[in-house]
This record gives C-alpha cells, structure tokens and sequence, in this order.
C-alpha cells in the first residue's frame, strides 16, 4: 500500500480517532498503520540498491537510421538472457549459465521518484567499433527494468524484470 493512501485514510477517519470514547480504536489504529508502513518499507527495500538482482532479458528492439527491428536475440547483440547485478561491487554479470561471458561496470547509480537508474559505458568487442553509452532503469515498485543504450548509428530498448537474491546465491 502505498504512503499517500494511507495518509488519505487517516485524514478520512480523522475525526474517529479525535473522539474520547474510542482510546483503544486509536491504539490499535496506529499498530495497524506501523505495521503497514514497515512492509511497504521491505518491499521497496528490495529494490534500493541493498540487494543484488537478477533480471532476465525480454523484449529487445534495435533501431537504426534505416529500419526498427522487433524481437532481436539477446545473443545477436552480445546481451545474456539471465544477469545479476552486484551493487557492491557495481557490476552486471552474465548467469553462470548464459552463452555471453562478458562483465560491465557502471559508473553511477542515482535514485529518483521510484525508480532506480544506472549508468555506464562499454567499449565492446577489442577491434570493432561497437561501443555504447547505456542507462538501466528499474521500477522500484515492481523490478520491472528498461535499458537504453546507443552508440555508431544504432539505439537499442530492451524490456526485462529484476528480482532481489540472497547474498550467498
């Protein structure tokens, strides 16, 4: 439940808790609200920077100057299907299983309205001319994630979810 729900249902049952013969309405009413606020808290907590995630890679559009294509292959574009990002160390990283092996870094990580955004540079494969400024965004509500990346002449939107693991996975 969100804060601004619950500051509206306070204010809605205002004059409930002014009234004298309703004492333990009030005590039991401000349990409730703690309570509430403490698991809107963990659940926003999952997704603050604390905690690795994993995300899984879906949707991939490419854009050129010449043409926009619709369901691109992770591996085509050098993308692993599973991730994990570790925000200790500030590193996205390939599954153990994935076909791509490839680690990056990003350089900065900022927090705004709900959501949580990095940003980073990756020169690409030594030789070819294939670098990328890139920006991830994951919804703090949800871990639902958005990356933005462009570089020579193409643009690249890819859709995926993240998900909070345990420090030891």
């Amino acid at each position: 439940m969100q804060i601004s729900r619950i500051i509206s249902y306070i204010c809605r049952y205002r004059h409930f808790l002014q009234d004298k013969k309703t004492s333990k309405y009030k005590i039991v009413f401000g349990i409730v609200i703690f309570f509430i606020s403490l698991v809107a808290t963990a659940i926003a907590g999952d997704f603050d920077g604390s905690k690795p995630l994993s995300g899984v890679t879906g949707k991939i559009i490419e854009i050129n100057q010449y043409k926009i294509i619709d369901d691109v292959d992770p591996d085509t574009v050098g993308l692993p299907k599973k991730f994990l990002i570790d925000f200790k160390s500030k590193t996205l990283r390939p599954s153990k299983y994935s076909l791509i092996r490839r680690t990056i870094t990003f350089r900065s990580l900022e927090h705004i309205e709900n959501k949580m955004v990095m940003q980073g540079v990756d020169e690409g494969v030594d030789g070819v001319d294939d670098g990328l400024a890139w920006s991830l965004t994951i919804s703090k509500k949800n871990g639902n994630a958005i990356l933005s990346a462009s570089g020579d002449g193409v643009a690249y939107v890819v859709f995926g979810v993240c998900n909070p693991i345990k420090e030891d996975q």
